[in-house]
């Protein structure tokens, strides 16, 4: 799967199918107020861990500073209830403003190759900041027909007080060799991010998303700290320096599935095979479709 983004015209319906068997589906734009509102929910929860402990520190007797340090260490740890109720009528509300925000624009080569019935494993690039696109194929947001998604995340948004929830509800859970077969196995279909938070040093300005500004920090020791904690600590601003991010209309591309024959364990040939496989489907994938969307000067880069 490949996120490209650009401009395109504004569209209000919502799906389109083509002779060639691409199917198109384009969020349609919603409340502006509730969009920013989905947004800021979604994606404002570092920002307002930090805001917190910040004013906690700066401005609170100490007593009320550690109540709140106290707190936030409570929420890292407390269990979640994946299928709350609330919670996930949250993550509707999210995933339905969201994607009319930017607007998101789906294209599925082949949407009848997927069967509801099975699992597959979608691998989505770039990383960027943050892989926000992936709001498209969430079950929630419902573009896709496929009942069961699950997206593989750092482990460390696991234990960031309040992303936890929010983005456990809107189907995240942590990147783990694991949980990746338990939920292989238990039928739902898994997107990951090949090159995961690494691959954000990797970021050059006007290669990536546009949808943020950012400040990255370099060197080998920064690199060994990242790896250590699972958390690349990169500085990010949208909109006058909040994180709602920038209105730029997103593409996101979703090939034809590759099919493999089931293998418990595999050779390393066979892992290195496979990797090339995709390599060589996302290359097409994104050749084939980045002129049609208005990016046809742009240049893959894999590295």
């Amino acid at each position: 799967m490949e996120q490209i983004n650009g401009n395109h015209e504004s569209f209000s319906s919502s799906v389109n199918a083509r002779d060639d068997e691409l199917t198109v589906i384009r969020a349609k734009p919603t409340s502006g107020l509730s969009e920013i509102i989905a947004l800021a929910i979604w994606l404002g929860g570092i920002h307002f861990n930090v805001a917190l402990v910040i004013m906690a520190l700066l401005f609170l007797p100490k007593s009320l500073t550690f109540t709140v340090l106290g707190l936030l260490v409570l929420l890292m740890v407390i269990p979640i209830d994946e299928k709350s109720k609330p919670g996930r009528r949250l993550a509707r509300f999210i995933c339905k403003h969201v994607c009319g925000y930017f607007p998101v624009t789906l294209h599925v080569e082949d949407m009848k190759a997927f069967n509801p019935d099975q699992a597959y494993v979608f691998g989505y690039e770039p990383h960027s900041v943050l892989p926000i696109g992936v709001v498209s194929l969430a079950d929630l947001t419902g573009f896709m027909p496929l009942p069961k998604m699950k997206v593989l995340a750092s482990s460390a948004v696991f234990y960031t007080p309040f992303v936890r929830h929010i983005w456990t509800w809107l189907g995240l859970t942590p990147a783990t060799r694991k949980n990746f077969t338990s939920l292989l196995k238990a039928g739902y279909s898994c997107i990951v991010v090949p090159g995961g938070v690494q691959e954000t040093f990797l970021m050059k300005h006007g290669s990536e998303s546009n949808v943020y500004k950012w400040w990255k920090p370099s060197g080998k020791l920064i690199q060994q700290l990242a790896r250590a904690i699972k958390f690349t600590p990169v500085v990010f601003w949208g909109i006058f320096g909040t994180p709602v991010p920038f209105q730029h209309p997103m593409h996101i591309v979703v090939g034809k599935p590759i099919e493999l024959k089931r293998n418990s364990q595999p050779t390393v040939e066979e892992v290195n095979e496979i990797h090339s496989k995709f390599v060589e489907a996302m290359q097409e994938l994104f050749e084939k479709h980045k002129a049609r969307v208005g990016q046809a000067d742009l240049q893959l880069k894999i590295l």
